[in-house]
């Protein structure tokens, strides 16, 4: 009898790994991705090793040793994570592997929580390293163990690519044998596979292309390319990843008869895409961001003279940004077929006043939480530097600081320093302050902390240091003294390590002492070369996980005036009464005393006191 559990489509895809061997995990974490390490670290029985490394680069070259050395690893990222690791992986593919490698890359339909939605399809074609992209959390489980399979089959790493809504989405899912078969750590010295100067890497880009052909037969007839052919219709419909599943369910939607090709693989089924245009007039492609299966299906028209229109996101009217679902596919389907658009529900007519019935909520924009650390700092900050300084900030819980003020470019992990650096050496003669979070300091921040200090940039750096990686969900880094696993490590010093990089000013301050705060701001300004500020306060979320209680604070009625001093440092327990003039805190307030420290009549003070 099969075991069904009902899963967080990560949560299935760390299953996956589990029921294919895998020996050795690592990765760094990024929303989609975070949850698959975060479920194999919390396993009590494990015989795999699994790490949170700092950084995705750092993380793929880990994967890669394990694979060289013949054992079965998996790294995992999100998109944007590849760019980080594109280094390694395009000479991974000249080298390939011993035994098996898995890449995870979430990719991020729509940016639900990234700053693009870059399509991971393209660095497989770029690699010419074969791709997985899964339908459904069920697929993406199942798919994991072939995936080691086919890498160990042509000593090839494969990316596997699932996206927000796979990765995030639940149902039930079959779970699968366990693969306790484990493969031993034994390297083999090959200077010709494994050594990439220029003499070795001309004889292995041959073997890389020489290997595409098996590769794209292996993939053809694989299970995760479905082809249905319809023989009374002359309409065909490609699509790929939970693409399909919109697809397939927009048919369904408008009751129309077409030939149906699911793709879950690249290189694509050519042989499948040659059978269905041959039996259709229109083929209509399905897929979410770039137009990669397109362009295929495109150029494969191209190659067999073949006269049947392509309908995709090249020229429309299929959306080229953004996630696709249902509604989208059907409207398309109903466009280009001159069909009737999907009817909205019964209850709703013509002369049903829609709006009249609808909730009015308020806008609720992403703010930081209620007594974090980084709002006073961002507070003092821009109190110390001006409105018109420049503030190069970074990727993290602390970007919010853009309500702040504080927040002028984000480019990616590690850049809020580089780019500060880059706007000095112009010339740029207003104060220049960067802040990054704790985590991504370590992940990429650290070179370039070290680069403005070698090139005596005049900036300073404060490094917001909460203790954990708050953003994708509080994983430790290696400033916290704990492992993925929660066992017990070094714990590496913000502030030694500036000094050791060269830093003559560092300093650590707690953010919720507003006078401490300014003072050492002020200093850091006036100090002539790189200077570095250091926050030292827990994440209020950890606070509160590890027992500290801090006493909330109250508002009293009769000395506020209603200056909304306290108001405007945004955090959300404290509210403001239009009609009485006076501010009130809530039940959100975490006790961190900053408003307290702000009000200039002495209004605001601890309960019970």
């Amino acid at each position: 009898m099969s075991t069904r559990e009902y899963m967080l489509g990560n949560v299935a895809i760390a299953r996956g790994i589990v029921e294919g061997g895998g020996q050795v995990i690592s990765g760094y974490p990024g929303t989609p991705s975070s949850e698959i390490i975060g479920s194999l670290a919390s396993m009590k029985e494990r015989d795999f090793y699994v790490e949170w490394s700092v950084n995705e680069k750092v993380a793929l070259e880990v994967a890669a040793g394990a694979a060289m050395a013949g054992v079965r690893s998996v790294v995992t990222m999100k998109h944007v994570g590849l760019n980080v690791a594109a280094d390694p992986l395009m000479t991974l593919a000249y080298t390939g592997v011993e035994g098996s490698m898995v890449i995870i890359v979430a990719d991020d339909p729509s940016c639900h929580s990234s700053q693009n939605e870059q399509d991971t399809r393209r660095y497989s074609q770029f690699s010419l390293i074969p791709c997985l992209d899964p339908c459904t959390p069920q697929e993406a489980k199942d798919m994991v163990p072939y995936a080691f399979e086919i890498s160990n089959k042509f000593q090839m790493p494969v990316i596997f690519r699932p996206t927000t809504r796979i990765s995030h989405g639940k149902s039930d899912v079959e779970l699968g044998h366990v693969n306790k078969s484990t493969q031993v750590a034994d390297f083999k010295k090959d200077l010709g596979r494994w050594v990439m100067i220029p003499k070795y890497a001309r004889i292995q880009h041959p073997r890389l292309l020489d290997i595409q052909g098996n590769i794209n037969k292996e993939l053809e007839n694989s299970p995760w390319n479905e082809l249905e052919i319809k023989e009374d219709t002359n309409i065909g419909i490609i699509s790929s990843g939970i693409a399909s599943v919109y697809a397939k369910e927009a048919v369904i939607k408008q009751d129309l008869i077409a030939s149906f090709l699911k793709i879950g693989t690249y290189p694509v089924p050519e042989e499948k895409i040659r059978r269905i245009m041959e039996n259709s007039e229109l083929l209509i492609v399905f897929e979410e961001m770039e137009p990669v299966v397109e362009e295929l299906v495109r150029m494969i028209a191209q190659q067999t003279g073949s006269n049947v229109r392509i309908v995709g996101k090249m020229q429309g009217p299929v959306p080229r940004c953004y996630e696709l679902n249902t509604d989208i596919c059907a409207d398309v389907l109903a466009d280009v077929l001159g069909l009737e658009r999907p009817l909205v529900p019964e209850e709703v007519t013509e002369d049903f006043d829609y709006k009249a019935c609808r909730l009015e909520l308020p806008m609720r924009p992403p703010v930081m939480c209620p007594g974090c650390s980084h709002r006073p700092t961002f507070h003092i900050m821009k109190k110390v530097y001006g409105k018109d300084a420049i503030f190069p900030s970074d990727i993290g819980c602390y970007t919010l600081g853009i309500q702040s003020g504080t927040v002028d470019t984000t480019l990616c992990m590690g850049g809020s320093i580089t780019v500060a650096s880059g706007m000095y050496q112009a010339g740029e003669k207003k104060p220049i302050c960067c802040s990054i979070g704790d985590s991504t300091f370590f992940h990429t921040g650290m070179n370039g902390l070290l680069n403005a200090i070698y090139n005596k940039a005049d900036i300073t750096v404060t490094i917001v240091d909460n203790r954990t990686t708050a953003m994708t969900g509080h994983q430790p880094n290696p400033g916290m003294g704990k492992l993925a696993t929660g066992e017990e490590t070094v714990e590496v010093s913000l502030d030694a390590l500036c000094r050791g990089m060269g830093a003559e000013f560092v300093e650590v301050f707690d953010p919720y002492d507003l006078e401490q705060t300014e003072e050492v701001f002020k200093r850091a300004k006036e100090h002539r070369g790189t200077s570095v500020v250091i926050t030292d306060q827990l994440c209020v979320i950890d606070a509160k996980r590890s027992g500290i209680r801090r006493k909330p604070f109250s508002i009293d009625a009769d000395k506020c005036t209603g200056c909304r001093i306290c108001v405007n440092l945004g955090c959300p327990a404290i509210e403001f009464d239009v009609d009485a003039k006076k501010a009130s805190v809530n039940v959100m307030c975490n006790g961190c005393g900053v408003c307290a420290r702000m009000c200039k009549l002495d209004a605001i003070s601890e309960v019970g006191i």
